[in-house]
Protein backbone atom coordinates (compact mmCIF):
# COMPACT_ATOMS: atom_id res chain seq x y z
CA UNK A 1 0.00 0.00 0.00
CA UNK A 2 1.19 3.39 -0.69
CA UNK A 3 1.63 6.95 1.76
CA UNK A 4 -1.22 9.11 0.75
CA UNK A 5 -3.07 11.82 2.00
CA UNK A 6 -7.15 11.84 2.05
CA UNK A 7 -9.30 14.97 2.95
CA UNK A 8 -12.83 14.86 2.94
CA UNK A 9 -15.03 17.68 2.49
CA UNK A 10 -18.41 18.39 4.46
CA UNK A 11 -20.80 18.25 2.01
CA UNK A 12 -24.95 16.90 2.01
CA UNK A 13 -25.83 14.86 -0.79
CA UNK A 14 -29.80 13.89 -1.31
CA UNK A 15 -29.92 11.63 -3.99
CA UNK A 16 -33.31 9.75 -6.05
CA UNK A 17 -35.93 9.95 -8.25
CA UNK A 18 -38.30 12.58 -6.55
CA UNK A 19 -36.08 14.16 -4.38
CA UNK A 20 -36.25 18.08 -5.28
CA UNK A 21 -39.58 17.82 -3.00
CA UNK A 22 -37.19 17.96 -0.27
CA UNK A 23 -35.74 20.99 -1.49
CA UNK A 24 -37.82 23.45 1.10
CA UNK A 25 -36.61 21.12 4.00
CA UNK A 26 -33.08 21.44 2.60
CA UNK A 27 -32.68 25.20 2.88
CA UNK A 28 -34.10 25.30 6.02
CA UNK A 29 -31.08 23.17 7.21
CA UNK A 30 -28.81 25.24 5.79
CA UNK A 31 -30.18 28.09 8.13
CA UNK A 32 -31.37 30.20 4.97
CA UNK A 33 -34.00 32.76 4.24
CA UNK A 34 -34.30 34.25 0.99
CA UNK A 35 -32.90 31.80 -2.01
CA UNK A 36 -32.00 33.08 -5.09
CA UNK A 37 -32.46 30.62 -8.08
CA UNK A 38 -29.62 30.73 -10.65
CA UNK A 39 -30.07 29.62 -14.02
CA UNK A 40 -29.38 29.41 -18.01
CA UNK A 41 -32.04 31.45 -20.16
CA UNK A 42 -32.70 28.06 -21.52
CA UNK A 43 -33.69 26.42 -18.08
CA UNK A 44 -35.97 29.89 -16.71
CA UNK A 45 -39.22 27.59 -16.91
CA UNK A 46 -37.47 25.01 -14.45
CA UNK A 47 -36.18 27.75 -12.42
CA UNK A 48 -39.29 29.76 -12.03
CA UNK A 49 -40.84 26.34 -11.14
CA UNK A 50 -38.04 25.74 -7.86
CA UNK A 51 -38.87 29.04 -7.10
CA UNK A 52 -42.48 28.37 -6.70
CA UNK A 53 -41.38 25.51 -4.60
CA UNK A 54 -39.69 28.00 -2.33
CA UNK A 55 -42.70 30.31 -1.99
CA UNK A 56 -41.52 33.23 0.44
CA UNK A 57 -38.28 32.13 0.33
CA UNK A 58 -37.41 32.82 -3.30
CA UNK A 59 -35.51 35.93 -3.31
CA UNK A 60 -35.51 35.96 -6.97
CA UNK A 61 -34.45 34.43 -10.18
CA UNK A 62 -30.97 35.19 -11.97
CA UNK A 63 -31.24 33.25 -15.36
CA UNK A 64 -28.27 34.73 -17.02
CA UNK A 65 -25.54 31.98 -16.73
CA UNK A 66 -23.07 31.18 -19.67
CA UNK A 67 -20.24 29.11 -20.45
CA UNK A 68 -17.23 30.08 -18.59
CA UNK A 69 -18.87 32.70 -16.42
CA UNK A 70 -17.83 36.11 -17.59
CA UNK A 71 -16.24 37.89 -14.62
CA UNK A 72 -18.73 40.71 -16.23
CA UNK A 73 -21.95 37.97 -15.31
CA UNK A 74 -20.51 37.13 -11.90
CA UNK A 75 -20.13 40.96 -10.93
CA UNK A 76 -24.01 41.29 -11.62
CA UNK A 77 -25.16 38.58 -10.19
CA UNK A 78 -23.61 39.56 -7.08
CA UNK A 79 -25.45 42.68 -6.93
CA UNK A 80 -28.56 40.93 -7.68
CA UNK A 81 -27.83 38.43 -4.50
CA UNK A 82 -27.20 41.76 -2.31
CA UNK A 83 -29.69 43.69 -3.65
CA UNK A 84 -32.18 41.50 -3.12
CA UNK A 85 -30.93 40.17 0.36
CA UNK A 86 -30.58 36.74 -0.63
CA UNK A 87 -28.97 34.68 2.12
CA UNK A 88 -27.73 31.73 0.10
CA UNK A 89 -28.03 30.60 -4.25
CA UNK A 90 -30.28 27.94 -5.49
CA UNK A 91 -27.62 26.88 -8.93
CA UNK A 92 -30.11 24.67 -10.92
CA UNK A 93 -28.55 23.36 -13.83
CA UNK A 94 -24.98 22.63 -15.20
CA UNK A 95 -21.54 23.45 -15.02
CA UNK A 96 -22.41 27.49 -16.19
CA UNK A 97 -25.08 27.63 -13.01
CA UNK A 98 -22.74 26.04 -11.02
CA UNK A 99 -19.69 28.21 -11.36
CA UNK A 100 -21.84 31.13 -11.34
CA UNK A 101 -23.12 30.09 -7.82
CA UNK A 102 -19.40 29.51 -7.01
CA UNK A 103 -18.67 33.24 -7.94
CA UNK A 104 -21.12 34.95 -6.06
CA UNK A 105 -20.15 32.51 -2.55
CA UNK A 106 -16.63 33.59 -3.53
CA UNK A 107 -17.21 37.07 -2.98
CA UNK A 108 -19.91 37.08 -0.48
CA UNK A 109 -19.63 34.02 1.19
CA UNK A 110 -23.12 33.00 0.35
CA UNK A 111 -23.93 29.10 0.95
CA UNK A 112 -24.54 27.40 -2.48
CA UNK A 113 -27.08 24.59 -2.51
CA UNK A 114 -26.82 22.87 -6.13
CA UNK A 115 -29.42 21.01 -8.38
CA UNK A 116 -27.58 19.60 -10.96
CA UNK A 117 -29.56 18.80 -13.94
CA UNK A 118 -26.18 17.79 -16.67
CA UNK A 119 -23.62 15.38 -15.32
CA UNK A 120 -20.61 17.99 -15.26
CA UNK A 121 -19.63 17.13 -11.58
CA UNK A 122 -18.53 20.76 -10.87
CA UNK A 123 -21.44 20.78 -7.67
CA UNK A 124 -19.02 18.36 -5.92
CA UNK A 125 -15.63 20.51 -6.15
CA UNK A 126 -14.18 23.85 -4.38
CA UNK A 127 -12.86 24.40 -7.82
CA UNK A 128 -13.76 28.17 -9.18
CA UNK A 129 -13.07 29.34 -12.87
CA UNK A 130 -13.95 33.04 -13.75
CA UNK A 131 -12.85 34.34 -17.95
CA UNK A 132 -11.42 37.68 -18.05
CA UNK A 133 -10.02 39.44 -21.19
CA UNK A 134 -10.48 35.69 -22.83
CA UNK A 135 -8.57 34.25 -20.80
CA UNK A 136 -9.98 31.37 -18.12
CA UNK A 137 -8.38 31.48 -14.95
CA UNK A 138 -9.07 28.85 -12.11
CA UNK A 139 -9.09 28.43 -8.59
CA UNK A 140 -9.59 26.60 -5.16
CA UNK A 141 -11.35 27.82 -2.36
CA UNK A 142 -13.72 26.30 0.28
CA UNK A 143 -16.66 28.30 0.50
CA UNK A 144 -17.26 27.92 -3.01
CA UNK A 145 -17.93 24.41 -2.60
CA UNK A 146 -22.21 23.82 -2.88
CA UNK A 147 -23.03 22.97 1.20
CA UNK A 148 -25.91 20.39 -0.37
CA UNK A 149 -26.39 18.79 -3.54
CA UNK A 150 -29.80 17.37 -4.60
CA UNK A 151 -29.52 15.01 -7.06
CA UNK A 152 -32.56 14.46 -8.55
CA UNK A 153 -32.71 12.10 -12.13
CA UNK A 154 -35.98 13.18 -13.30
CA UNK A 155 -34.85 16.72 -13.60
CA UNK A 156 -31.84 15.01 -16.13
CA UNK A 157 -34.93 13.23 -18.24
CA UNK A 158 -35.06 16.21 -20.72
CA UNK A 159 -31.47 16.83 -20.98
CA UNK A 160 -31.05 16.05 -24.55
CA UNK A 161 -29.22 12.81 -25.83
CA UNK A 162 -26.23 14.35 -27.39
CA UNK A 163 -25.66 16.83 -24.62
CA UNK A 164 -26.37 13.71 -22.22
CA UNK A 165 -23.18 12.25 -23.75
CA UNK A 166 -21.10 14.87 -23.64
CA UNK A 167 -21.38 16.18 -20.40
CA UNK A 168 -21.09 12.32 -19.30
CA UNK A 169 -17.72 12.13 -21.17
CA UNK A 170 -16.61 15.31 -19.48
CA UNK A 171 -17.78 13.74 -16.20
CA UNK A 172 -15.51 10.60 -17.10
CA UNK A 173 -12.55 13.31 -17.77
CA UNK A 174 -12.46 14.16 -13.87
CA UNK A 175 -12.20 10.62 -13.28
CA UNK A 176 -9.88 9.58 -15.74
CA UNK A 177 -7.09 11.93 -14.77
CA UNK A 178 -7.99 11.67 -10.83
CA UNK A 179 -6.20 8.19 -11.20
CA UNK A 180 -2.81 9.03 -12.14
CA UNK A 181 -3.03 12.58 -10.33
CA UNK A 182 -0.16 13.62 -8.16
CA UNK A 183 -2.13 12.98 -5.13
CA UNK A 184 -4.48 10.27 -5.78
CA UNK A 185 -5.06 8.07 -3.11
CA UNK A 186 -6.97 4.24 -3.24
CA UNK A 187 -10.64 6.16 -2.19
CA UNK A 188 -10.62 8.32 -4.62
CA UNK A 189 -9.06 5.66 -7.31
CA UNK A 190 -12.29 3.66 -6.16
CA UNK A 191 -14.68 6.12 -6.73
CA UNK A 192 -13.29 7.13 -10.34
CA UNK A 193 -13.06 3.52 -11.47
CA UNK A 194 -16.85 3.32 -10.00
CA UNK A 195 -17.79 6.41 -11.56
CA UNK A 196 -16.50 5.90 -15.34
CA UNK A 197 -18.21 2.35 -15.22
CA UNK A 198 -21.07 3.81 -14.25
CA UNK A 199 -21.20 6.45 -16.78
CA UNK A 200 -20.12 4.20 -19.38
CA UNK A 201 -23.11 1.82 -19.38
CA UNK A 202 -25.29 4.59 -18.92
CA UNK A 203 -24.85 6.63 -22.06
CA UNK A 204 -25.53 3.96 -24.67
CA UNK A 205 -28.82 2.78 -22.66
CA UNK A 206 -29.61 6.92 -22.74
CA UNK A 207 -29.25 7.23 -26.10
CA UNK A 208 -31.45 4.04 -26.99
CA UNK A 209 -34.13 5.34 -24.20
CA UNK A 210 -33.49 9.01 -23.55
CA UNK A 211 -36.68 8.65 -20.87
CA UNK A 212 -34.66 5.72 -18.86
CA UNK A 213 -34.61 6.72 -15.23
CA UNK A 214 -32.76 3.76 -14.11
CA UNK A 215 -30.17 5.08 -16.61
CA UNK A 216 -30.71 8.48 -15.86
CA UNK A 217 -29.72 7.49 -12.30
CA UNK A 218 -26.45 5.58 -13.40
CA UNK A 219 -25.30 9.08 -15.17
CA UNK A 220 -26.00 11.04 -12.12
CA UNK A 221 -24.81 8.53 -10.07
CA UNK A 222 -21.55 8.54 -11.86
CA UNK A 223 -21.47 12.46 -12.43
CA UNK A 224 -21.39 12.78 -8.60
CA UNK A 225 -18.61 10.04 -8.38
CA UNK A 226 -16.38 11.88 -11.08
CA UNK A 227 -17.24 15.20 -9.30
CA UNK A 228 -15.84 14.02 -5.93
CA UNK A 229 -12.50 13.09 -7.91
CA UNK A 230 -12.35 16.03 -9.36
CA UNK A 231 -12.47 17.89 -6.11
CA UNK A 232 -10.65 15.75 -4.11
CA UNK A 233 -7.52 15.63 -6.12
CA UNK A 234 -5.02 17.53 -8.70
CA UNK A 235 -6.01 17.48 -12.67
CA UNK A 236 -3.42 17.01 -15.21
CA UNK A 237 -3.31 17.97 -18.95
CA UNK A 238 -6.42 17.10 -20.26
CA UNK A 239 -7.77 20.21 -18.01
CA UNK A 240 -5.11 22.58 -19.05
CA UNK A 241 -6.03 22.00 -22.44
CA UNK A 242 -9.67 22.51 -22.28
CA UNK A 243 -9.31 25.45 -20.17
CA UNK A 244 -6.98 26.64 -22.59
CA UNK A 245 -9.21 25.47 -25.38
CA UNK A 246 -12.48 26.64 -23.36
CA UNK A 247 -11.59 29.62 -22.21
CA UNK A 248 -9.49 31.00 -24.88
CA UNK A 249 -11.33 30.40 -28.19
CA UNK A 250 -14.84 29.97 -26.41
CA UNK A 251 -15.06 26.17 -27.46
CA UNK A 252 -18.16 24.68 -26.05
CA UNK A 253 -16.85 23.13 -22.74
CA UNK A 254 -18.85 19.47 -22.46
CA UNK A 255 -18.40 18.99 -26.21
CA UNK A 256 -14.24 20.43 -26.11
CA UNK A 257 -13.61 17.55 -22.90
CA UNK A 258 -15.45 14.87 -24.84
CA UNK A 259 -13.21 15.64 -28.12
CA UNK A 260 -9.78 16.00 -26.01
CA UNK A 261 -9.63 13.33 -23.56
CA UNK A 262 -8.78 10.49 -25.80
CA UNK A 263 -6.08 12.01 -26.97
CA UNK A 264 -4.61 13.49 -23.52
CA UNK A 265 -5.00 9.99 -22.11
CA UNK A 266 -2.80 8.34 -25.38
CA UNK A 267 -0.17 11.17 -24.84
CA UNK A 268 -0.51 10.15 -21.22
CA UNK A 269 -0.83 6.21 -21.45
CA UNK A 270 2.84 5.27 -21.33
CA UNK A 271 3.84 7.48 -18.04
CA UNK A 272 0.66 6.15 -16.06
CA UNK A 273 0.18 2.60 -16.86
CA UNK A 274 -1.37 1.76 -13.77
CA UNK A 275 -4.13 4.75 -14.07
CA UNK A 276 -4.67 3.04 -18.29
CA UNK A 277 -5.56 0.00 -16.76
CA UNK A 278 -8.03 1.04 -14.60
CA UNK A 279 -9.78 3.03 -17.16
CA UNK A 280 -9.70 0.42 -19.65
CA UNK A 281 -11.14 -1.76 -16.91
CA UNK A 282 -14.28 0.75 -15.86
CA UNK A 283 -15.01 0.56 -19.83
CA UNK A 284 -14.85 -2.77 -21.03
CA UNK A 285 -12.00 -2.11 -23.27
CA UNK A 286 -8.94 -3.03 -24.25
CA UNK A 287 -7.21 0.17 -24.42
CA UNK A 288 -7.99 3.26 -22.41
CA UNK A 289 -7.96 6.06 -24.87
CA UNK A 290 -9.09 4.01 -27.64
CA UNK A 291 -12.19 2.82 -25.50
CA UNK A 292 -13.04 6.91 -24.72
CA UNK A 293 -12.63 7.67 -28.45
CA UNK A 294 -15.24 5.14 -29.37
CA UNK A 295 -17.46 5.91 -26.55
CA UNK A 296 -18.31 8.89 -27.75
CA UNK A 297 -17.54 8.21 -31.53
CA UNK A 298 -20.38 4.95 -30.77
CA UNK A 299 -22.83 7.17 -29.45
CA UNK A 300 -22.82 10.08 -31.88
CA UNK A 301 -20.91 12.26 -29.82
CA UNK A 302 -18.22 14.98 -31.27
CA UNK A 303 -14.65 13.82 -32.08
CA UNK A 304 -13.46 16.77 -33.76
CA UNK A 305 -12.25 19.89 -32.89
CA UNK A 306 -13.10 21.72 -36.14
CA UNK A 307 -16.99 20.21 -35.65
CA UNK A 308 -17.25 22.59 -32.45
CA UNK A 309 -15.78 25.24 -33.85
CA UNK A 310 -11.86 25.39 -33.46
CA UNK A 311 -10.24 26.83 -36.43
CA UNK A 312 -6.72 25.30 -37.78
CA UNK A 313 -5.21 28.85 -37.26
CA UNK A 314 -5.40 28.92 -33.80
CA UNK A 315 -4.22 25.22 -33.27
CA UNK A 316 -0.55 26.93 -32.99
CA UNK A 317 -1.64 29.84 -30.23
CA UNK A 318 -3.33 27.14 -28.24
CA UNK A 319 -0.40 24.99 -28.19
CA UNK A 320 1.14 28.01 -27.12
CA UNK A 321 -1.03 28.80 -24.33
CA UNK A 322 -1.36 24.86 -23.56
CA UNK A 323 2.47 24.53 -22.77
CA UNK A 324 2.76 27.93 -20.79
CA UNK A 325 2.44 27.76 -16.93
CA UNK A 326 1.69 23.67 -17.60
CA UNK A 327 -0.13 21.86 -14.54
CA UNK A 328 1.96 18.71 -12.99
CA UNK A 329 1.40 15.61 -15.35
CA UNK A 330 2.79 12.44 -15.71
CA UNK A 331 4.33 13.37 -18.84
CA UNK A 332 5.42 16.59 -18.73
CA UNK A 333 4.43 18.99 -20.86
CA UNK A 334 6.25 22.32 -20.78
CA UNK A 335 7.68 24.36 -23.40
CA UNK A 336 10.08 21.48 -24.71
CA UNK A 337 7.13 19.11 -25.38
CA UNK A 338 5.36 21.97 -27.40
CA UNK A 339 5.34 20.19 -30.81
CA UNK A 340 3.98 17.01 -29.54
CA UNK A 341 1.11 19.16 -27.98
CA UNK A 342 1.20 20.66 -31.33
CA UNK A 343 0.11 17.15 -32.88
CA UNK A 344 -2.00 15.75 -30.56
CA UNK A 345 -4.34 19.36 -31.01
CA UNK A 346 -4.29 18.38 -34.85
CA UNK A 347 -5.48 14.89 -34.17
CA UNK A 348 -8.09 16.12 -31.82
CA UNK A 349 -8.84 18.85 -34.64
CA UNK A 350 -8.94 16.12 -37.59
CA UNK A 351 -11.02 13.80 -35.45
CA UNK A 352 -8.34 11.29 -36.00
CA UNK A 353 -8.88 8.15 -33.48
CA UNK A 354 -6.15 8.81 -30.54
CA UNK A 355 -1.96 8.26 -31.51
Amino acid sequence: MRDFIYTSHPQRVVFGAGSLRHLVREIDALGARRALVLSTPGQRGQAERVADMLGARAAGIFDRAVMHVPIETAREAREVARRLGADCAVALGGGSTTGLGKAIALDSGLPILAIPTTYAGSEMTPIYGLTEAGLKKTGKDPRVLPRTVIYDPELSRGLPVGLSVTSGINAIAHAAEGLYAQDSNPVMDLMAQEGIAAIARALPAIRLRPEDIEARADALYGAWLCGSVLGSVGMALHHKLCHTLGGSFNLPHAEVHTVVLPHAIAFNAEAAPRAMARIARALDAGSAAQGLYALARDNAAPVALRDIGMRAEDLDRAADLAVSNPYWNPRPFGPAERDAIRALLQRAFDGDPPG
